[in-house]
């Protein structure tokens, strides 16, 4: 990208790798990055944007591949000025960079109950983009309504009904930037919630492979859920058992492996290249059709372009 891009107060970076960004390590670089200082600064930058140029909001890189080939785009990462978190009544309001982690720690403390979010790997914008959510429960649950800063630049409030959350999905206006959420919570006696949250870590460090470098779940369960993302008992058909079932547990190609304790996490076990996880990824879909005829649907978000599309 030559052109010149509007004046900020945050920092614009061009041509940044973006491997350090995300959680897989992989990726080329964006042809710009944007860190702006506050709602005014991404604001403004938004509004006097050329209209041909895209935007890639970015969380912390913790359901995404970035190909390797780079993004053509100007990605905008929000930072410190936007991960508050404030508590009124029952209520949470948590800026769109806050980590859902510390979220549900902060509202445990106020005895409100977003224990859900503890061991969802991300940030708050991530989460209400995918419909996190986990032990049976999910942002579409809890949550009223977003902030956004528009493509145009405009700063507008929408409820959580315009989103169309379903599963692992939510529609947003094209290129807009999540500024925060308000989430109305259940109550609860503060020990006992962070009780419960420390009894999930445990759980989930005791089947997930949290000490690899991954992106979280690899591809969508295929059934199970309702289409609000609800649980669904009457089906109990999982990811990681029909890969399982086709022989790919433990799969490997390059630097790229679908981790052995659990086969629907696809891991970087060094050295990986964009191409390796996104190829294996694809291998393990079509072994998966070919053996049960079901379609698994990536979760982990994909970008930019492949090395060969770039020269």
């Amino acid at each position: 990208m030559t052109q010149n891009l509007p004046p900020v107060r945050g920092t614009l970076t061009p041509n940044r790798p973006l491997a350090d960004l995300t959680w897989l390590r992989v990726g080329g670089p964006a042809d710009w990055l944007f860190q702006p200082a506050d709602v005014d600064d991404l604001a403004a930058f938004l509004a006097a944007l050329p209209a041909d140029v895209d935007v890639f909001p970015m969380g912390v890189g913790s359901n995404l591949i970035v190909r390797d080939g780079g993004l053509r785009a100007v990605v905008i990462r929000l930072g410190r000025g936007f991960n508050s978190i404030y508590i009124q009544g029952d209520r949470v309001i948590a800026g769109a960079a806050a980590l859902d982690a510390h979220v549900a720690r902060k509202a445990a403390d106020a005895g409100l109950d977003l224990t859900f979010l503890r061991t969802i790997p991300g940030s708050i914008g991530g989460a209400v983009r995918m419909n996190a959510g986990c032990y049976g429960q999910y942002v579409a649950d809890v949550l009223l309504e977003i902030q956004i800063v528009t493509r145009q630049g405009q700063v507008q409030t929408l409820p959580a009904t315009a989103l169309d959350l379903q599963y692992r999905q939510s529609t947003l206006p094209e290129g807009a930037v999540i500024l925060s959420a308000t989430f109305r919570a259940g109550t609860g006696n503060p020990q006992d919630l962070h009780d419960k949250m420390t009894d999930q870590i445990a759980k989930r460090d005791a089947s997930q492979p949290t000490r690899d470098r991954s992106a979280g779940s690899t591809f969508r369960n295929p059934a199970g859920f309702s289409s609000t993302g609800a649980a669904d008992d009457s089906h109990e058909l999982k990811a990681w058992k029909v890969i399982d079932d086709a022989g790919m547990r433990g799969a490997t190609r390059g630097g790229a492996q679908m981790s052995p304790m659990h086969s629907n996490f696809l891991i970087n076990i060094g050295g990986a290249s964009a191409a390796d996880l996104e190829e294996l990824g694809e291998e393990v879909r079509n072994r998966v059709f070919q053996h049960s005829k079901i379609t698994l649907e990536w979760e982990i978000k994909r970008v930019g372009e492949r090395l060969a599309e770039k020269q």
